[in-house]
């Protein structure tokens, strides 16, 4: 272990997640004395628990990861370089196809387990502080009366209850979708698996919307055990056979066979390259479903006696994954307060925190927020949304700019009516929203997949 000089000022992080390990060790390199709390042991973090999600990352992420010092995993996980979407209307329609590119940037999925493990090994050898157990409310008061600065990554439960609830930001009262997501191996990642979908092949993930019943997702992923592999999340609205067909799920060998029998049934134009997949039989863990409400806390909280905590990542924003916010922001939020807090020379109160999660909302939470509901379709964004769709279909600039989105949400802020909308499609573009939307006509059929490897073995 390597032992680092004494600082006058102390941190307690409470929750060992990825994005709570990761501002843990970001304040420990700037000189801050880090004690970090879970109710884990390291083993059990990495290998009893599943992964939350798929973490998918882009370029303003993957940029405070580098900010921090910390491996972005572009070099080690197979990468997404687009998004290739499918929707279907209420009668199984075959309507909307479009490949966006990703410009710029690139996305990594990686799972979570994985990143929390190497980064509290690092945050360990340098001489970090790591206690397990359990932090109620009342032990809370008692860490947070003795550390400068107190931030709380708990995730969506718990001590979450500390943070008041924006009622004008969390605009749900309860999920939006039921959630299931296996990792399988069996794919390569080149261009022969959706090569019905796009020439880039498995250098893209696969989207498909169906307007009654859901969505579903396959992209690359880096697993923890066996390494460069797919994943798939899916959402069920609620009332649907899809939110039935996912509740049924026990294991990691059930959810698959769910998933494979929805593509049979609904989604057959990727069948092949689904049936190809496996489970990971080493991670009995490799599987997960649930419900999330997406929910804005505050970001100032108050122990028991009184002592200022700051909520970080889920603690503070719990985003539906359909858009994948939440580890981009809990990411980003963790960067942006490390590095505030650590050119700061006065006390970490309610004031400061107050005022930088003010700063994070603004640079990155409120967009994210935007974004996710964009694609949830949310009534509020149903106009804007069939637009955007429409125009991503007829041209290309504009489907890359739509799934750029995900990495950068922020022109969503300044898009509040179906004409800002269009004029967004014209700046894009350089084509007149309506001219160029008058060129949209329904896909008709897509294009089934052909994936050799799976029809020989069907």
């Amino acid at each position: 272990m390597t032992s680092r000089p004494s600082s006058t000022r102390s941190a307690a992080v409470i929750g060992a997640g990825q994005t709570g390990v990761t501002a843990a060790l970001g304040l420990l390199d700037a000189g801050f004395d880090v004690t970090l709390h879970s109710d884990r042991d390291q083993r059990a973090l990495r290998d009893d628990v599943p992964a939350t999600g798929t973490a998918l990352e882009f370029g303003e992420t993957q940029q405070a990861e580098s900010a921090l010092g910390l491996d972005t995993y572009t070099g080690r996980a197979p990468r997404h370089t687009g998004l290739s979407v499918r929707i279907a209307g209420p009668e199984r329609e075959e309507l909307i196809q479009f490949d966006g590119h990703f410009q710029g940037f690139a996305g990594v999925a990686v799972d979570t387990r994985l990143k929390a493990d190497e980064r509290l090994t690092r945050f360990l050898e340098r001489g970090g502080r790591f206690v397990v157990g359990q932090v109620t409310p009342e032990s809370l008061d008692a860490i947070a009366a003795a550390a400068d600065l107190t931030l709380v990554a708990t995730g969506r439960a718990g001590l979450s209850e500390l943070f008041l609830i924006d009622p004008v930001r969390s605009v749900y009262s309860a999920p939006q979708r039921s959630l299931l997501t296996v990792t399988v191996t069996g794919l390569p990642h080149d261009d022969s698996v959706f090569a019905h979908r796009s020439r880039a092949g498995g250098g893209h993930s696969g989207f498909s919307i169906f307007a009654d019943q859901g969505e579903g997702w396959w992209g690359p992923y880096l697993h923890k055990d066996a390494g460069p592999s797919w994943a798939f999340l899916g959402w069920a609205r609620p009332g649907s056979e899809w939110e039935s067909r996912f509740a049924a799920a026990d294991s990691a060998a059930g959810a698959h066979r769910i998933v494979q029998d929805l593509y049979r049934d609904y989604i057959d134009w990727d069948l092949p390259e689904v049936l190809a997949t496996r489970v990971i039989e080493e991670d009995p863990h490799s599987w997960l479903k649930g419900a999330v409400r997406p929910v804005v806390r505050a970001g100032v909280g108050h122990t028991a006696s009184g002592h200022v905590v700051a909520s970080l990542g889920d603690t503070s924003a719990a985003y539906d994954p359909i858009a994948g916010q939440g580890a981009q922001s809990g990411l980003v939020q963790a960067q942006r307060l490390v590095a505030a807090a650590a050119v700061h020379d006065g006390p970490f109160d309610a004031e400061w925190i107050s005022a930088r999660y003010q700063e994070f909302l603004a640079a990155r939470g409120d967009a994210a927020n935007e974004v996710t509901r964009l694609f949830l379709g949310d009534p509020e964004f149903a106009e804007i949304g069939n637009l955007f769709f429409a125009a991503a279909a007829v041209d290309a600039r504009f489907a890359s700019a739509l799934v750029g989105l995900l990495h950068r949400p922020q022109p969503l802020l300044d898009i509040d009516s179906p004409a800002a909308a269009s004029a967004y499609i014209t700046e894009i573009t350089g084509v007149d929203a309506h001219s160029l939307l008058e060129r949209f006509s329904p896909a008709g059929r897509f294009e089934r997949s052909g994936y050799s490897a799976a029809l020989a073995r069907a």
